[in-house]
């Protein structure tokens, strides 16, 4: 799931930067929290240093799932975690050693998926980073009167805006991911003054965020209104739902490797012209799994597959990537003076066939699809769009003959050819994913 919000975030981000807004990219990482009671638990109990170095994120999944089966049989464990969990939050050295090192080595192994991605932050601020911020926020909702005991925990109650009532401490005085949540938000409104925060999360968690925005709003911050979660479905393997602590998942990372080892034995197979196989397959197998993944609709949910990834033909990532490659390799051929003078102006009667006529209203309606698929923040309007596109052009390269005698009609049509060509980069630009020039 993890891919999810990671690839719609950073098309969304494409697209607004693209719209002109200042952007920035914040991974608000779940980096605090009893998980990491949990995970300490069970790394003094079964862990070893060397694995967790070699494999971060594959053995603390391992110990975390360990620790779910272990405290089946032996509740007492939870016990255990919540006070290891307490002891982090006070600061104590020997918890907050671990956690650090928990989280820088799990850093690292985040950053290299990043890469294989393409995609950048320009904050890692997560939970951990408000634990000392939000003493001031149970304080506010104090004198608001606003909080409420209940059996020794602390609550907002939310009936009359039919929400169930908000935990905000529990009973040991342990704070909660809303409480973290209440305090970024007022933090990115002091820092960053936004015009709209915007929250990529799975809709999951459509009830957390109605919770906490609306606690937001009783506080008395208006800007509430501005912050807004934009939900997701879920993936699902072929063999059923995945479950982190049963240890029930798959790895961006092996998914990502998969991909373009598969990528490279299908372009060996069809001989494809290439100057740097390793390149391309990279492009082409990660740019295929991004696809499918902005190829739905984002609220929805879809079944993950290795077959309707990796399809080459249809309406797929490496079809309208191929697509690119053929526009480019048609300017090539024209040569630099022909692709300089279509710069300068053509006869548009010699684009007015059909095919020509499609692909140019296709390609006249891109800046409108970029605002809707903004206002929406659908990065799916795009894709679909760039389909119809490479659908449309590949429709004119077989109906039209391009690279005629005649120097005008020649002009126009790779006028047409190179707009095809800017408009499929652009398009897969915007959803984070490249464009190459040869396939």
């Amino acid at each position: 799931g993890h891919i999810r919000s990671t690839v719609i975030g950073n098309s969304i981000y494409k697209i607004y930067d693209f719209l002109g807004y200042d952007t920035m990219r914040i991974n608000h990482l779940g980096d605090y929290g009893t998980q990491f009671g949990k995970m300490i638990c069970a790394y003094r109990r079964w862990g070893n240093k060397e694995d967790v170095i070699r494999e971060p994120i594959k053995s603390l999944l391992s110990y975390y799932t360990k620790f779910h089966e272990e405290a089946e049989k032996d509740p007492s464990l939870e016990d255990e975690a919540r006070a290891v969990f307490t002891r982090l939050e006070h600061g104590e050295k020997e918890e907050t050693e671990l956690w650090q090192w928990f989280r820088d080595e799990s850093l690292k192994e985040f950053n290299r998926v990043y890469d294989m991605l393409g995609i950048t932050f320009d904050s890692y601020n997560g939970e951990s980073f408000y634990s000392d911020k939000m003493p001031r926020f149970v304080q506010e909702l104090k004198d608001k009167g606003l909080l409420e005991e209940d059996n020794g925990a602390n609550i907002v109650r939310l009936d009359e805006y039919d929400l169930p009532p908000a935990l905000i401490t529990k009973s040991d005085g342990s704070t909660l991911y809303i409480t973290r949540d209440i305090a970024a938000a007022v933090y990115r409104k002091e820092t960053y003054d936004f015009y709209k925060n915007l929250y990529v999360v799975a809709s999951q968690q459509n009830l957390h965020f109605q919770q906490w925005i609306k606690i937001v709003e009783l506080l008395g911050y208006d800007w509430a209104r501005d912050c807004v979660h934009i939900p997701f479905g879920l993936v699902s393997m072929e063999e059923g739902t995945m479950s982190t602590r049963e240890g029930r998942v798959i790895f961006l990372e092996d998914v990502l490797n998969r991909a373009v080892e598969k990528t490279k034995e299908i372009i060996k197979e069809k001989n494809v012209n290439t100057d740097n196989i390793d390149e391309t397959a990279k492009a082409v197998g990660i740019g295929a799994v991004v696809f499918n993944e902005l190829s739905n609709y984002r609220i929805k949910d879809y079944v993950f597959s290795w077959e309707k990834v990796l399809n080459f033909e249809g309406e797929t990532g490496p079809y309208v990537q191929y697509t690119h490659a053929r526009a480019c390799s048609v300017i090539r051929n024209a040569g630099k003076a022909v692709e300089e003078e279509a710069g300068k102006g053509f006869n548009s009667s010699y684009i007015a066939s059909d095919s020509a006529h499609k692909l140019v209203k296709l390609i006249y309606g891109f800046p409108e699809v970029i605002i809707e698929a903004g206002e929406k923040y659908e990065p799916s309007i795009v894709t679909r769009h760039i389909v119809d596109i490479a659908q449309a052009f590949n429709k004119f390269y077989h109906d039209e003959h391009i690279l005629v005698d005649d120097p005008e009609e020649r002009k126009a049509k790779v006028a047409l050819v190179i707009a095809a060509r800017d408009t499929i980069k652009n398009g897969l630009g915007l959803l984070g994913i490249k464009a190459p020039e040869r396939m």
